[in-house]
């Protein structure tokens, strides 16, 4: 039985938004005409090496692009590099990193496959592992696949580039991960491989490999690399480190409702509405009439979005109502009555929270209000602000200041 597609011009309006590369998008049109003509799913990769126990939004951003493509209709394999993660991928490393025990590798993926049907739809996903058919190999069909690839296209990466210049090694089989990784689509033989914006040179080996085997080359698409809660956006740009365990600015899979909606209500807009367009399964025209109205309500549904997903939709509006009873719009009647309204006009930009600070006179200088958001004494409804680049856009906020001291501000 025939799958009934969407035009491919909507395909294409869901599938693009918020990626980074697209080899080719000529070709990717093809392949999903050609699908929609036979009724036939388009398969699609997207490989995670088990390198760590936990996941956070970061690794969303890829599993939700996964997640968009079976809701279309295509199918989707969850590939685990448990062969390539005993080498270890060099991508975006100066030094050589030493690869994984068996027993990390085995408890990780473990913990992978549980964790990424938070967000994959279990009875539209094949779950593969590259030992399947990477560990039978032998030495002669390492030293085929090798032969077809240059050392010179080979160090045109960045990292390895990098490396060279500063007289720092690289082994041997760092050399042979992108190889490994480019062989996965050889033996599966995808229409489409997924991937962070850091793996596109792996990603553009396993295209040239496919030729190579003669066999039609797949499509690439990558994604962005998460920023984390503490971004903001600077001359039109969202800044930021990467979303990152180490740097304690993250949202995990296994964390609590409440503490995840928390996370994310205390992200500045301009970081929400990239969000949105990375992790969220909205359609462009809902995320636009989000848009439309008040940035708190758009947060909000974002927050409930993302967390009905890890804990079901009853955890996400408890959390929802949690977050109205302790901070929010719900609760400004606690504001003290002789608070003052403030209004500052920002010609429709967003305001760093120090300027808002000195202007509602709720700090005497920015060097003052930057030292109160760093001791935590800073809360905007009802959220402590501890990032002094934390930015507000046009709209009304309950701002306190230590424990005495409020005010409404409208931002225009």
């Amino acid at each position: 039985m025939k799958t009934i597609f969407a035009p491919v011009d909507e395909q294409l309006a869901i599938l693009t938004r918020g990626i980074v590369d697209l080899e080719v998008l000529l070709e990717l049109k093809k392949k999903l005409e050609k699908s929609r003509l036979e009724g036939k799913p388009l398969t699609v990769k997207a490989g995670f090496d088990p390198t760590a126990p936990d996941l956070h939004l970061g690794h969303a951003v890829l599993l939700t692009k996964m997640r968009q493509f079976q809701d279309l209709g295509h199918r989707v394999v969850f590939l685990v590099g448990d062969f390539t993660a005993r080498i270890g991928d060099p991508t975006g490393k100066n030094v050589t990193r030493p690869p994984l025990s068996d027993e990390d590798i085995v408890t990780n993926a473990a913990t992978y496959k549980k964790q990424v049907f938070k967000i994959l739809d279990p009875e539209k996903t094949v779950v593969q592992f590259n030992s399947e058919w990477l560990s039978p190999m032998n030495l002669i069909d390492l030293i085929r696949l090798a032969a077809k690839y240059s050392v010179a296209r080979m160090i045109e990466r960045d990292d390895f580039k990098k490396r060279l210049n500063e007289g720092r090694p690289i082994s041997m089989h760092e050399l042979l991960y992108p190889l490994m990784q480019g062989y996965d689509s050889v033996v599966m033989k995808p229409d489409i491989e997924l991937g962070g914006s850091d793996q596109l040179f792996n990603l553009l080996v396993g295209r040239d490999l496919m030729r190579h085997y003669g066999l039609e080359p797949q499509c690439i698409m990558t994604v962005p690399l998460l920023e984390g809660l503490e971004a903001r956006e600077e001359d039109g740009r969202i800044v930021g480190d990467k979303m990152s365990k180490s740097l304690a600015n993250y949202v995990g899979f296994d964390e609590d409702a409440d503490s995840q909606f928390g996370k994310l209500m205390s992200i500045c807009d301009p970081l929400m509405w990239r969000y949105f367009s990375l992790l969220s399964l909205k359609s462009p025209q809902e995320i636009e009439e989000l848009k439309a109205g008040h940035p708190k309500l758009a947060k909000e549904a974002l927050a409930v979005e993302i967390v009905s997903r890890f804990h079901g939709i009853a955890a996400a509006e408890s959390a929802l109502s949690q977050f109205h009873e302790l901070f929010g719009a719900g609760k400004r009647h606690e504001i003290p009555d002789d608070a003052p309204e403030v209004t500052i006009d920002s010609d429709g930009q967003t305001l760093l929270l120090l300027q808002v600070l000195v202007k509602a006179d709720l700090a005497p200088s920015s060097s003052e209000a930057k030292r109160l958001i760093k001791q935590g004494a800073i809360s905007v409804d009802g959220t402590r602000i501890e990032d002094a680049g934390h930015q507000l856009s046009p709209g009304s906020y309950s701002i306190r200041a230590g424990k005495k001291r409020w005010a409404t501000v409208v931002i225009r």
